[in-house]
């Protein structure tokens, strides 16, 4: 399930893109507002890395991620489809998802090994995707950007079935029918992220660890495209040596020879034990990412989390991302604490080759406080630092944020022209990441306040 959490608005940059107060001279800001918007840009061929994991660790994330689920209720043994699997779309979807969709699949068939096809939204198929409003999904399950359960066909089943035994993970023995629920009225960019997390756990694993740097199967939500360690997990999955209703112990038996065929590389690779996630730590994160509570407290509990993961001695993707909220969180009332929270999260992610997307949103952060504060040379070499891995991840909305950064940086620096036609460059991905052409506008214009002081100052 992809949870509405702090962290899927971690491109707000809250209190860097505040107006000045009204007697700070500044420059008018002037935005392409009465001109048509560029073409949307999409993503092309997938740049997909292979995990750099030692396989007893892939052997170890296989089995907690597949024999328990996100509340942390464990699953007696293995389900999955057994024979070819079959999609379709119902409902009211948008024009992004139908391709977005058949490359998810072309895909899977090609990386993870699953046959897996789409059939008109007529037939019957074992995998359901039904396209609604977001008012309504959430009416039901508030907190959900979107969600998957078991054994039904429609959001009607889905009504009259939710309180009932019907839609029971536990109680599953194999995988026949699941029902994937997504929002129309949201940008590209979010529905393909609904697409690939709950079709990949209608597939396979139903749990997320907040220990894996990359993949989706974590709640920090950084990762939006199945990785490449995703598609190993699923390929894995489907291997023939395995079947719905073996037990996690008949799994592990067999795993080893399973991982040594499908990724050789991962023979050799040393593998580093890690430690175990606290639940305190885990509570701690939920509430500081929760919509349900006030600033005062998510703040409080970011805190609390950062001393957690000090006190398990942590220097891993859990202790950056107990930085990165707190960051965020702090951004709008202590610059401060913001700041020297993105910088030591900055330094955590950067040290981990699976964490470069993490660090990369860490530097769209720092690169907005470089560019406020009129150090334009710095947030371009940021932005351009980060620009590639944020490609590889098919990340629209950071990629045009970080374009935006980079023109008006541009243009603090007087190369209008390089500026214009960066902008020019953002606007066409944001069109997929943010989607209506008020909201790219929106994020533009919070982007130009960034540097407004700087340009009136020059």
């Amino acid at each position: 399930m992809r949870i509405l959490l702090l962290i899927l608005a971690a491109l707000t940059l809250a209190a860097c893109g505040a107006p000045p107060p009204p007697d700070t001279p500044t420059r008018r800001i002037t935005l392409p507002t009465a001109q048509p918007l560029p073409p949307m840009k999409t993503f092309a061929v997938p740049k997909v890395s292979p995990p750099g994991q030692s396989n007893t660790a892939i052997a170890r994330d296989f089995l907690d991620l597949s024999f328990a689920l996100e509340s942390g209720r464990q699953l007696p043994v293995l389900t999955r489809f057994e024979g070819p699997i079959s999609v379709r779309i119902t409902g009211n979807a948008p024009a992004s998802v139908g391709p977005d969709l058949a490359r998810l699949l072309s895909r899977l068939r090609r990386e993870a090994g699953i046959s897996i096809t789409q059939v008109p939204p007529d037939q019957p198929a074992s995998i359901t995707i039904e396209v609604m409003a977001r008012s309504e999904l959430q009416r039901y399950v508030p907190q959900a950007a979107c969600f998957v359960v078991p054994r039904l066909s429609s959001w009607e089943e889905f009504k009259r079935l939710r309180r009932t035994d019907a839609v029971d993970w536990t109680t599953l023995q194999t995988r026949e029918r699941m029902s994937i629920f997504l929002p129309g009225d949201v940008s590209p960019q979010e529905a393909r992220d609904c697409l690939h997390e709950e079709l990949a756990q209608a597939l396979g694993p139903l749990n997320d660890l907040y220990r894996l740097g990359d993949s989706v199967f974590n709640d920090d939500n950084f990762h939006a495209v199945l990785t490449g360690f995703d598609m190993l997990i699923l390929r894995a999955y489907y291997h023939p040596s395995l079947q719905s209703g073996m037990t996690r112990e008949q799994v592990a038996a067999r795993l080893p020879a399973i991982l040594a065929q499908l990724n050789p590389r991962g023979q050799g690779i040393a593998d580093t034990l890690p430690s175990r996630t606290p639940r305190a730590w885990i509570e701690a994160i939920e509430e500081a990412l929760g919509p349900r509570t006030s600033d005062a407290r998510r703040q409080a509990a970011a805190k609390r989390a950062v001393s957690i993961a000090r006190q398990q001695g942590w220097t891993d993707n859990r202790m950056a991302f107990s930085l990165f909220a707190l960051g965020r969180l702090a951004l709008s009332g202590e610059s401060d604490i913001a700041l020297a929270s993105f910088l030591q999260a900055g330094v955590l992610y950067k040290s981990r080759p699976e964490t470069q997307l993490q660090a990369a949103h860490v530097s769209m952060q720092l690169a907005a406080f470089a560019l406020s504060s009129g150090q334009a040379d710095t947030a371009i070499q940021m932005v351009d630092e980060s620009l590639g891995i944020v490609v590889q991840a098919e990340n629209a909305a950071l990629l045009s944020t970080l374009l935006m950064i980079k023109a008006e940086a541009l243009e603090v620096q007087g190369r209008v022209v390089e500026a214009q036609a960066v902008r020019r460059d953002s606007l066409g991905w944001a069109r997929y990441g943010f989607g209506s052409d008020d909201s790219v506008r929106a994020r533009l214009s919070e982007i130009a306040a960034l540097s407004s002081r700087v340009k009136a100052a020059g």
